[in-house]
């Protein structure tokens, strides 16, 4: 495996000699947070640590190098991070040789790289979600120098060549792009991973022919925007030609990707979408709001009736295909009738899926200044009212599915009653159980729905 001339030679020869003469090798353990694009970063960082001859641990308490993967988008997610980085404290009083890292998003965003050090002076490595790279340095230089490693910094690099450890498992992230040029209002991301860089096809393909090899079923391609991707490369290419490239090739797999911006999905997506096979009938278009107000507050660049619009051209273009959105309750400034219309909207599309959030504020971001008029109590009532009502239409798609034949993927089984029930999504991404054996776990099985539950489909093999 090459590696980029700044992930040392001399760090991973010195790691994996270290390890050839131990009694064990050293143990590591990785917890991601937040997003795909963070669980597709990690199985990054647990490569390296394989190459340099450490092996996964069980859990925290068996590990010698333990790596949270943060994530900064969300206040709750960086206050459950700091409460697990607290609790390593006794372990590191029991093994004074462990080595602690944080890395991510939530790193990046300003003063917490430096807060975390002087709160937690026991860690030993904090660092940027652009220097994964550097990993083995940093460890090297723990080992032998006994430095304290805080290293951030954003940049147009892409670092390929790095070795993957796959998840268990018949899914496959592949990161396509990173970082993002939109600078919504609310969202920390082009702060915390940088302006929008595409990775080069060749690689992406290659990425791709080694997880079908490896029997991957599910390619997930990934992006903060995936309909941008292809900006600033040289070679004439976007979104819809690149997936076209990947449904062309040979293989038993089919394609999902994440996330799409509105304003950027095109014409030519949907005609690559509807003819090939491959690609799962199911878009994640994430709405935010059905207020115009909040939507130009939130700097979305798209209407509501845009919104729709495109709405309408994918059901139209691809009968069948399942939706899911995101909502954020609560935007500084949102009233009561901006949130009627969210609900109005939401009536009319009837998405199959909906990802909910209360607002949460962050550091450095233009919504953060944004004078904010409604109470917490209201906020949370209007989130309730919200969750009621996608419950009812989501349990009415549900419904819808009963009597269509499924090709499902069963990434896991379950003992009930003495049966084997295998778990797995279809091609619309529902959630589909159905008695079977163990060993079609990973394997394409055609199921026709006969029940409909709150959350998942039964169904029985054809």
């Amino acid at each position: 495996m090459e590696i980029n001339s700044e992930c040392s030679k001399e760090a991973i020869e010195f790691v994996q000699e270290l390890n050839h003469t131990k009694r064990e090798p050293l143990k590591y353990f990785v917890r991601s947070y937040g997003c795909q694009q963070n669980f597709a970063d990690s199985e990054r960082i647990a490569g390296l640590l394989e190459l340099m001859g450490c092996a996964e641990a069980a859990n925290v308490t068996e590990s010698d190098i333990i790596i949270f993967n943060t994530c900064g988008v969300r206040h709750t997610a960086n206050e459950r991070v700091f409460g697990n980085i607290g609790a390593l404290k006794l372990l590191k009083r029991k093994n004074k040789a462990l080595i602690i890292g944080v890395c991510g998003c939530m790193v990046e965003q300003q003063g917490v790289a430096d807060g975390i050090l002087k709160r937690f002076s026991f860690v030993n490595m904090v660092f940027g979600t652009n220097l994964i790279h550097m990993l083995p340095e940093f460890i090297f230089r723990v080992i032998t120098k006994k430095e304290k490693i805080l290293q951030t910094k954003l940049n147009d690099e892409i670092f390929e060549g790095l070795p993957v450890k796959r998840s268990v498992g018949p899914i496959c992230q592949i990161p396509i792009m990173y970082g993002c040029d939109n600078f919504c209002s609310y969202c920390v991301v082009p702060y915390v991973r940088g302006r929008e860089r595409s990775r080069e096809p060749e690689h992406i393909i290659a990425e791709v022919k080694e997880a079908i090899a490896q029997n991957k079923k599910e390619i997930l391609l990934l992006g903060q925007n995936v309909n941008s991707y292809g900006k600033g490369l040289a070679e004439d290419i976007n979104f819809a030609k690149l997936l076209q490239m990947v449904a062309e090739l040979k293989g038993d797999f089919r394609i999902r990707f994440l996330t799409s911006h509105p304003k950027d999905m095109s014409d030519e997506l949907l005609e690559v979408i509807a003819k090939n096979k491959k690609i799962c009938r199911h878009i994640h278009l994430p709405l935010q709001s059905g207020s115009n107000e909040v939507l130009k507050n939130m700097n979305r660049n798209y209407t509501r009736e845009k919104y729709l619009e495109l709405i309408d051209k994918i059901k139209a273009k691809l009968p069948g295909c399942s939706l899911s959105s995101d909502i954020i309750v609560g935007f500084p400034g949102e009233t009561r009738q901006d949130f009627e219309q969210t609900l109005e909207l939401i009536k009319q599309v009837e998405f199959a899926f909906l990802f909910m959030f209360l607002f949460s504020k962050r550091p450095g971001t233009a919504a953060e200044k944004l004078p904010d008029i409604v109470p917490n109590s209201l906020k949370k009532a209007w989130f309730a009212e919200l969750v009621k009502l996608q419950e009812e239409i989501g349990a009415k798609k549900h419904r819808e599915q009963i009597g269509k034949e499924k090709l499902v993927l069963p990434d896991h089984f379950k003992a009930e009653n003495g049966k084997i029930v295998l778990v797995g999504k279809c091609d619309q991404n529902f959630l589909v159980e159905f008695e079977g054996t163990e060993s079609m776990v990973n394997e394409f099985t055609r199921v026709k729905i006969t029940k409909a539950h709150r959350r998942s489909l039964w169904g029985q093999i054809i």
